[in-house]
Parts: structure tokens; C-alpha cells; sequence
């Protein structure tokens, strides 16, 4: 399996932005993670393989949206700020646990090797 991220990018406070993650095809859970400069990698959202159950961190609810298809997985990232600037992994689950642990980086196998994004103010 290998997951590669894409998207990432630079833009200005109140923008918009389109993150994907490719070889997720017959993974459990997806998710997206962030690591911020100085900070540890941080949970952001997670999908089931179903996309029927989504999961948000607070920073980004009502902002951020997960999505995916057969292919691939999306993160719609509208309203940013300066704070969402990080570099953005996503992962993929070998198997599904619990709906708890979709926003568990402990609990994901696989892992993309991050994209950039940068929210000037």
C-alpha cells in the first residue's frame, strides 16, 4: 500500500483548498493528520470505508470536509487560517477497530509522506 498526498499549497487567510490522497482503494478508515511547526502531529478528520461515519477535530469542524471514493480520499478545506498551517498525512487503517479509534494515530498502518499547506494572514 502506499498512500501519496497532493494538493497542499499556499493561501491566503479566508481561502479554500483541496487536499487527496491516492491508494486508499480496500483500506479501512482514512484519515487526515497534521503536524504543525514546533508542534506534535495532531488528528484533523477520518472517514469509514463506507463514508457513512466522519469524525472531525474541533479546529475544523464546520470548515473542513472528508470525502472519499473507491480511488482516493478528499479533504475540502474552506475558511483557513493561519493556524491550519502544517504539513497534512493522510493514513489508512488495515482494518476497522472502532468508530473510537478512527481518530487514533496509533491505530493507522499506512501512511502518505505529507503535503504542505501554508495559510498566510
Amino acid at each position: 500500500v502506499q498512500l501519496q498526498a497532493s494538493g497542499g499549497g499556499l493561501v491566503q487567510a479566508g481561502g479554500s483548498l483541496r487536499l487527496s490522497c491516492t491508494g486508499s482503494a480496500g483500506l479501512s478508515a482514512m484519515g487526515w493528520f497534521r503536524r504543525a511547526p514546533g508542534k506534535e502531529r495532531e488528528f484533523v478528520a477520518a472517514i469509514t470505508r463506507s463514508g457513512t461515519i466522519k469524525d472531525y477535530a474541533d479546529s475544523v469542524k464546520g470548515r473542513f470536509t472528508i470525502s472519499r471514493d473507491a480511488a482516493k480520499t478528499n479533504l475540502q478545506m474552506n475558511s483557513l487560517k493561519p493556524e491550519d498551517t502544517a504539513v497534512y498525512y493522510c493514513a489508512g487503517q488495515r482494518m476497522f477497530s472502532s468508530i473510537q479509534n478512527i481518530a487514533r494515530e496509533s491505530t493507522y498502518h499506512y501512511w502518505g509522506q505529507g503535503t504542505l499547506v501554508t495559510v498566510s494572514s
